[in-house]
């Protein structure tokens, strides 16, 4: 009897086929030297199928079309790593210098908007509203949105409810002590944190426009995954969604290349800050 494939085991044409289906449904570009990504990925998918390996997985997008697989497929592939207070060098600049330049502007109206465009499960949206409430801007109306690709994922920060091993990853335990309270094996958000957020599900390919006028955006660590096409159309289409001199901050890997038509690339402090003109 011949011995089965190992789970992980990945057909090249199955290969070029997941890289096909999670491109063409995600706008996600996946290497081809990407393999461990698609094996750690999908193995959970395939376990709770109840199928044999991911080349089996591969079969049944391939025979059905099914498209609660499908999306289950591309939603594991567009899920990114994420913790609180990641690259603590833009909340510092945010804090000394974006924040001061925007008491005095809106000292009128009060009102600031921020998006983070790749929020995952919100850790990053939430680190903002934290600083916020810690510089004293309790009192001004405050609208944070946080937007993922994957449904589950965006439920998932709208709880607001986090393991052990997350609140571990960049909070500072003052922190987490004034705002997070035990619950069973997880750490539940205040309230107060929880109203400053709203998460919604997007597509960064489609047009966001009217999500805006924003005063800052977090776009970090996501457009690594994406073309240089589509990384040019979702440059034009947040800075659509910007006031004019609005922060875009990216990820520390990533540059706003292809963006000078839109974007004033400054060093702020220790940090690169992308501009709306």
């Amino acid at each position: 009897m011949l011995a089965q494939p190992p789970i992980t085991e990945i057909l090249t044409d199955n290969y070029r086929f997941l890289q096909q289906h999670v491109y063409a449904q995600a706008g996600i570009v996946i290497e081809n030297d990407k393999h461990y990504l698609f094996e750690s990925r999908l193995t959970p998918i395939v376990r709770q199928l109840g199928l044999g390996s991911i080349n089996d997985l591969c079969a049944l997008l391939r025979a059905t079309r099914e498209p609660d697989v499908g999306r289950q497929v591309v939603e594991a592939m567009t899920t990114n790593e994420t913790y609180f207070f990641r690259d603590p060098a833009h909340y510092e600049v945010i804090r000394t210098r974006l924040l001061p330049r925007l008491r005095e502007e809106r000292r009128d109206t009060k009102k600031l908007r921020f998006w983070s465009a790749a929020s995952s499960t919100g850790q990053e949206a939430y680190s903002l509203a934290m600083l916020l409430i810690e510089e004293g801007m309790s009192d001004w109306n405050i609208q944070i949105l946080g937007t993922d690709y994957s449904s589950p994922i965006v439920e998932r920060a709208r709880s607001g409810a986090y393991q052990q091993i997350e609140v571990n990853r960049g909070l500072p335990a003052a922190l987490l002590v004034k705002y997070f309270r035990r619950a069973g094996v997880h750490w539940q958000l205040s309230d107060k944190v929880r109203s400053m957020v709203r998460f919604e599900t997007i597509d960064l390919r489609k047009s966001m426009r009217a999500l805006g006028p924003f005063d800052l955006v977090f776009c970090r660590n996501v457009l690594i995954y994406f073309d240089g096409g589509t990384k040019q159309n979702i440059f034009r289409e947040i800075h659509g969604t910007l006031f004019r001199g609005a922060w875009l901050l990216l990820g520390g890997a990533e540059t706003a290349f292809g963006a000078e038509e839109w974007f004033d690339r400054e060093a702020v402090g220790n940090s690169t800050v992308y501009i709306a003109r």
